[in-house]
């Protein structure tokens, strides 16, 4: 099928992150996927060289004179370009319109996935969107894990890359950090700073880079401070299964932080209007079934409660993660939801 897919950047790169992700593994299954997305700028470090079958469309406030394809899916509830919904509701032959939602593990998702929602005005009255919801469970659109990700996961050389990147390979703690501001970094920082044996801090490119910096010098030699540059999505995979405990933030991190089958802490997109973003939090603790140490530094990381975080433990929380990924690979794949979802709904 061909693919119109509509991405709008709103900030800190995960909705071009997920976006690409789907964009590229709908092409290397075949599919022909146009990304209309109004800032492509992220996709020169985080996609170097493009992928086979994905055409990027820069999305202007002009929109290129384009025919649909059979499927258009608005990412995040952002709307299509008027123009092209108008072709969308004037072709012979409508595409099918989905509207591909955040991830969530709270109850409302399962209710939602799949269901249709009637344009009444606009040009794209008298056509349907329908509601494509990534979850954690088997009556959602899943997540997304690409084809060939088990056998690149396999394959690692988690020595060979620690190596490379003059990291010890033996006789420290490497620690991945992707986060935004977190009130607790200074307690987190303090509490490395003071453990007896020493940590590899690998500290991802842009926010969370401008919020360590101004510790750097004062940690003494507990925490040797590694600055990374911009990398791409199957770089930063690699950083992860590199690492002994990742710290991931957002929507496509926190999915490939789970995949890793690492330990790791989240720290969700906050919105700071009604603490929505609590309910979210609670919803994936739920589903994960952490240890009670572990479930009190996710809270305490993102500030949902006022309290010192609990000493790290990755060793400890290692089976719960393995036990989360085993879970997360038995659930729907969300680029094959896609394609049976668009196929149900289109006459090829």
């Amino acid at each position: 099928m061909k693919w119109d897919l509509f991405c709008r950047v709103i900030d800190n790169h995960g909705d071009v992150g997920v976006c690409w992700r789907v964009s590229a593994e709908l092409a290397a299954r075949g599919e022909e996927v146009r990304l209309w997305i109004d800032d492509p700028s992220a996709l020169q470090w985080m996609a170097p060289g493009g992928a086979p079958r994905v055409q990027v469309v820069h999305w202007t406030g002009e929109s290129p004179d384009l025919g649909p394809g059979d499927v258009a899916v608005e990412a995040f509830g952002c709307d299509p370009p008027p123009a092209f919904v108008a072709r969308m509701a004037s072709a012979q032959r409508p595409p099918a319109w989905l509207n591909l939602e955040y991830l969530s593990a709270e109850p409302y998702v399962e209710r939602s996935h799949g269901l249709p929602s009637p344009v009444m005005s606009g040009p794209g009255a008298g056509l349907t969107k329908h509601f494509v919801y990534p979850g954690f469970t088997g009556r959602t659109g899943g997540l997304l894990r690409e084809a060939d990700l088990p056998r690149r996961r396999s394959q690692f050389d988690r020595a060979g890359w620690r190596e490379r990147h003059g990291i010890p390979v033996e006789g420290s703690r490497v620690i991945s950090l992707f986060c935004y501001e977190p009130d607790a970094l200074p307690d987190l920082l303090a509490h490395l700073a003071g453990l007896p044996d020493p940590t590899d801090l690998l500290v991802t490119a842009g926010r969370a880079t401008a919020a360590v910096r101004p510790y750097e010098g004062q940690l003494g030699n507990g925490v040797r401070l590694h600055f990374l540059p911009l990398m791409s999505q199957r770089a930063y995979d690699e950083l992860l299964w590199a690492s002994d405990l990742n710290f991931v933030r957002g929507e496509d991190s926190f999915v490939r932080g789970l995949l890793a089958g690492v330990p790791f802490v989240w720290q969700i997109y906050p919105q700071q209007e009604d603490d929505a973003h609590h309910a979210k939090l609670e919803a994936f603790l739920a589903w994960l079934q952490p240890p009670p140490d572990l479930r009190d530094f996710f809270l305490a990381w993102n500030d949902v409660v006022a309290a010192p975080l609990p000493p790290l433990d990755p060793a400890g929380w290692r089976d719960t993660f393995a036990r989360a990924l085993e879970r997360a690979q038995a659930l729907p794949e969300l680029a094959t939801e896609l394609q049976r979802f668009a196929a149900g709904r289109v006459r090829i």
